[in-house]
């Protein structure tokens, strides 16, 4: 009788463990949905309860700040969308070559993730905890990208480099000026190798 109530227990313990950890998942599926749409500064709490379909009070148990709500979406996003790995392009010994590949992998994701980087680019200039998890998650890969590109360059070189890597410049060149990905990896490549 007491190892039936035992594993009746542990069975409701499990149970009640995977239902949470659902729970948690759905806000914060949620929440990169709202973030990629509306913007983290204008998704509210209120409306994320909705869009997760659960209660408010739910929604703080899970996350009682903005913050621990930022840090739960940026990890899911970069675990799915992972940024490009810098330390590959190491071993490429031509300059250019090493630019054009990463410019590429940089280009495809921002393609890949128009949306909820522009909307999160935007809302950080406005939202100082967005702010803070944004620098703490993205700014350290763009930083490496930017240190294995600029590897060999000179100061005007990385100074156009720096200028390439940006969402923004991508934005200017594949969305406002229509270029196709590889035509604007080719014009940052030679505007950088030009910039002597």
């Amino acid at each position: 009788m007491c190892s039936e109530i035992i594993m009746t227990r542990a069975y409701n313990m499990k149970k009640r463990a995977e239902q949470q950890s659902e729970t948690r998942q759905r806000i914060v599926e949620a929440a990169v949905d709202l973030h990629g749409t509306v913007g983290p500064a204008r998704t509210t709490f209120s409306m994320l309860a909705e869009h997760a379909g659960v209660q408010r009070h739910t929604l703080y148990a899970y996350f009682p700040d903005e913050r621990s709500l930022f840090l739960a979406c940026s990890a899911l996003h970069f675990e799915r969308e992972p940024m490009p790995n810098a330390d590959a392009w190491r071993k490429i010994e031509s300059r250019e070559e090493r630019l054009r590949i990463g410019l590429r992998a940089l280009y495809d994701w921002y393609e890949r993730n128009e949306s909820i980087a522009g909307c999160i680019l935007r809302d950080m200039e406005v939202h100082d905890v967005l702010r803070e998890v944004a620098t703490l998650r993205f700014v350290p890969h763009l930083m490496a990208c930017e240190r294995v590109l600029g590897a060999g360059l000179g100061t005007r070189q990385k100074a156009m480099l720096h200028l390439a890597i940006g969402y923004y410049t991508w934005r200017s060149l594949a969305r406002a000026s229509g270029l196709k990905t590889a035509v604007a990896v080719d014009t940052m490549v030679q505007a950088i190798i030009g910039a002597k």
